[in-house]
């Protein structure tokens, strides 16, 4: 571990003490490590340097809207390879909060976070990626029936080749 010193003035020190406070960090150490991995995050994100991510999108959207739901789902579908889960939750009689849990590379990811937010109704978007790393990937034979049914009608309807493997890929967060 390396250590630096840095100044500040008075008084960003004393808001920095604030924030650290507010966020619970113990120590100033922690909380200058924590941005300093955010923001070279962010960096490495923009430059695409980062092949893999796992990402949580959330959006509020009126589900009243003219085919918004339809066009929300049809992305998704759409997208069935990166696309991981989705929840959403009532708000009020008019507008729904949506979690999209979506793992890809960062490229396709980012671009369907994008296209999802840019739909005519949805409102409050937002993204926050996390790069990972390919950790171990590995082929493994389909054992569940329900599972392979899917598959099968997914590659009739794609008129894709039917394989009795899966590919399985697990992922580490980047430091």
């Amino acid at each position: 571990m390396q250590r630096f010193t840095i100044s500040l003035q008075d008084e960003l020190a004393e808001q920095f003490d604030t924030w650290i406070s507010q966020r619970g960090y113990e120590t100033r150490s922690e909380a200058v490590r924590d941005m300093l991995r955010a923001e070279l995050e962010r960096d490495k994100q923009q430059a695409a340097q980062s092949l893999h991510c796992v990402a949580n999108l959330s959006y509020v959207y009126r589900f009243a809207q003219r085919e918004l739901v339809e066009r929300l789902a049809r992305l998704q579908h759409d997208h069935h390879d990166v696309v991981v889960s989705t929840m959403h939750m009532q708000l009020d009689h008019e507008y729904r909060l949506e979690t999209v849990m979506l793992r890809g590379t960062t490229a396709i990811v980012s671009t369907l976070a994008d296209a999802i937010c840019a739909e005519r109704g949805v409102h409050h978007g937002h993204v926050n990626l996390v790069s990972v790393t390919e950790h171990l990937s590995h082929v493994h034979p389909h054992h569940e029936a329900h599972h392979q049914a899917h598959q099968e009608a997914h590659h009739e309807a794609h008129h894709e080749p039917h394989h009795n493997e899966h590919r399985h890929i697990h992922f580490k967060p980047t430091h």
